[in-house]
């Protein structure tokens, strides 16, 4: 029997899978309730969720939806859907999530990248020490771009192979 997403309270499995998602981010190291906001949308059949049904349904306060929905756009695990016409913020998740987390990841490894650069420029002669360390993480951050790009690539091919049903 299909759920309808009116229905969300009573449907505990949809439940279980998000508190049970929200842990499993946290012991990865991400506060639980972005795996609770992000849980609920993988498995929200609307194409966007407002700010106040996140609220509701994950009984949480208005200003932690809104704190955690900042730092999911700013992860690039949802986008923010405006909807003309209507003031509230809604919410919404790409098909391939990990892709467009993978492809925002670069934003933030790019702004590492450049403060540990400009630190390498205004870094005084005589420390070797913290020259070194720098020059290493510079040079992480830039391997690391490169492989990410490929990674990202790689993804996008092993999902359009994967499909199920052609969707």
């Amino acid at each position: 029997m299909a759920i309808d997403n009116d229905d969300w309270e009573e449907d505990s499995r949809r439940i279980e899978f998000v508190e049970h998602f929200a842990l499993i981010r946290e012991l990865a190291g991400s506060p639980r309730m972005e795996g609770r906001v992000l849980g609920y949308l993988m498995v929200s059949n609307k194409p966007y969720v407002s700010s106040a049904e996140l609220s509701r349904a994950l009984a949480a306060s208005a200003g932690s939806i809104s704190s955690t929905t900042r730092r999911l756009i700013d992860l690039g695990f949802i986008a923010r859907h405006p909807v003309p016409g209507d003031r509230n913020h809604y919410f919404k998740v790409e098909d391939d999530i990990w892709g467009s987390f993978l492809a925002g990841e670069g934003r933030s490894l790019g702004k590492q990248r450049r403060l540990i650069e400009d630190m390498l420029e205004e870094l005084p002669e005589g420390m070797p020490g913290p020259r070194k360390r720098l020059q290493n993480a510079r040079n992480y951050f830039e391997w690391l771009a490169l492989h990410r790009r490929k990674m990202l690539a790689e993804w996008q091919e092993y999902r359009d192979t994967h499909l199920e049903d052609g969707q």
